[in-house]
């Protein structure tokens, strides 16, 4: 754990302090903030941009595919209604590339995951009325439906402020940007792939060094006839020309082009006909950005007082769309056991479940965009690997499993340990997201969420349940009634994230259910 020097006293200070600070005004930063607003914490956020509007959020730059714990947890806080952008497109949740007669709705390393071959029914878990498993949106569209959320909650969003120090105690948090200084209890950092928050807290950030360097551009060409359609493998990386005048390539360059000066409209053409092997002529340059497949995680995503989220915690290529979803799952998981450690209602250890359940799905993600890169290399090796994976993909199996990987359909967490149902169809839901369950009113769980509240489900109406979660004050809502479809469960315990911490087929055992409710949650004191 890094402590720095206290600020000089000459510094002007904030008249004010808050329960958490964070540093990054992005959709993770943004998320969590209503997370830990809705728990009734004071929070304010950082953000070092004094516009949050820039043409490299909008579409079709800043697109992004949403996965479904995404999306469900959109739902839940009553957001997702707000997204408009993938109903202005052709295809509400889908891209709109077709592929023969099939239509395109995903792809690993450039393979297309084709719409017909997928199973859903393979999903045991999504109900009818479930939300999608996939949709479009921007990062300027999530970060414009965020921050009226937040603000709505009172969370305090303050512009133009790039921090450069922090000082933590074990009571708290002080954070120094410019001439001003502001006081937490806790800090997170939110503050993307080259996080200040990270590098101030001397927190170590492991992993692979880049292969290649990526350009997505916005142009005019003369002749972009001369590019072919979709994806192309070339000798020297990819190309994809997509929107009209989008064109997305990666050049194996060992990520040297990257940072490496200002990308021209010459240097963009000469990396366009290296990798499309073409002497293709770009008239104009409108927007440009470059990244890389540079893979590396924090060993710890918490210092004492302070706490990574999203692209501060880990990073690697945007390949497959894996890194939005990811950084919201994190703001997700931590925004209900931050604010009950905040608010002294946490039991013994949750804070530090953070680590434990968000630290290895975040090693999934880097070793699936290091898999997407290894298929993707020029080299007769990972060419034949390619065709092979190609030929598994176009089977109905292997794209569900695919497009399931991409989509976040099977993110659990290992929570299921020594529950009583291990095995069992109701014991394998443990871990699992809770299924929408549809009550015969016409009500659904996603929409019994909207407060942040855990919750105590019970299909049976046992009054003794009721009486149970009573002793928890507000932190558990009871919910009963029966559902159109209940997968044989009667009982269920499902944290604030919507993740069941519990479950039973028959007659609950109360000893049980208490003991997992004391593991998530504390009981109200008198």
């Amino acid at each position: 754990m890094m402590f720095h020097q206290p600020l000089q006293d000459s510094q002007e200070q904030s008249s004010t302090a808050h329960d958490v600070l964070i540093v990054g005004a992005g959709p993770v930063g943004l998320f969590l903030a209503c997370e830990l607003a809705l728990a009734k914490c004071s929070v304010l956020i950082l953000e070092k941009e004094k516009d949050p509007h820039s043409p490299l959020k909008q579409f079709p730059f800043g697109i992004r595919g949403l996965s479904s714990p995404t999306i469900e947890a959109l739902y839940r806080r009553d957001l997702l209604k707000e997204l408009d952008l993938h109903k202005r497109l052709n295809n509400p949740h889908k891209t709109s590339t077709p592929v023969g007669p099939l239509r395109q709705v995903g792809h690993f390393a450039g393979i297309p995951l084709l719409e017909g071959n997928i199973d859903t029914s393979q999903w045991k878990y999504r109900l009818p009325g479930s939300p999608q498993t996939s949709l479009l949106s921007s990062m300027e569209e999530m970060e414009s439906v965020l921050s009226r959320r937040a603000e709505a909650l009172g969370v305090e969003i303050r512009r133009g402020l790039a921090i450069t120090d922090f000082q933590q105690t074990a009571e708290g948090v002080t954070v120094q940007a410019g001439d001003q200084s502001f006081e937490g209890k806790w800090l997170v950092g939110c503050d993307g792939s080259r996080s200040v928050v990270r590098k101030l807290g001397g927190f170590e950030f492991a992993g692979t060094e880049p292969e290649f360097t990526g350009y997505s551009a916005q142009v005019d060409l003369v002749d972009p006839e001369k590019l072919s359609p979709g994806r192309n493998l070339t000798p020297t990386g990819m190309y994809l020309q997509s929107q009209p005048g989008y064109v997305v390539m990666a050049e194996f360059d060992g990520g040297a082009a990257h940072r490496a000066g200002p990308v021209t409209l010459e240097r963009v053409q000469q990396a366009l006909r290296r990798v499309s092997n073409t002497d293709v002529t770009i008239a104009a340059l409108h927007a440009v950005t470059t990244w890389t497949d540079r893979a590396r995680q924090a060993a710890t995503y918490r210092s004492g007082r302070v706490l990574l989220a999203g692209d501060a915690a880990h990073i690697h290529s945007p390949l497959g769309g894996q890194g939005l979803n990811l950084g919201i799952g994190d703001a997700m998981n931590l925004g209900w056991k931050l604010a009950a450690t905040f608010h002294e209602k946490a039991p013994v250890g949750l804070l530090d479940t953070y680590q434990t359940e968000r630290h290895p799905l975040g090693a999934q993600v880097l070793d699936w965009s290091r898999a997407q890169v290894a298929i993707m290399r020029p080299g007769p090796s990972s060419r034949a690997l390619n065709a092979i994976l190609r030929d598994l993909i176009d089977t109905r199996d292997g794209a569900t499993y695919m497009a399931a990987r991409v989509w976040g359909v099977f993110t659990h967490y290992d929570l299921a340990g020594n529950h009583p149902l291990v095995g069992s169809l109701v014991g394998s839901l443990v871990g699992y997201s809770v299924p929408n369950f549809e009550f015969e009113d016409g009500a659904t769980i996603g929409e019994r969420m909207y407060d942040g509240k855990a919750m105590l489900l019970d299909f049976e109406t046992n009054a003794s349940l009721k009486t149970l979660a009573s002793g928890y004050g507000d932190r558990i809502q009871y919910v009963s009634g029966r559902a159109k479809e209940q997968f044989g469960l009667s009982v269920a315990l499902i944290r604030p994230d919507g993740i069941i911490a519990w479950a039973s087929d028959n007659e609950p055992d109360q000893s049980e259910l208490q003991s997992a409710a004391a593991h998530w949650l504390m009981k109200e004191t008198i």
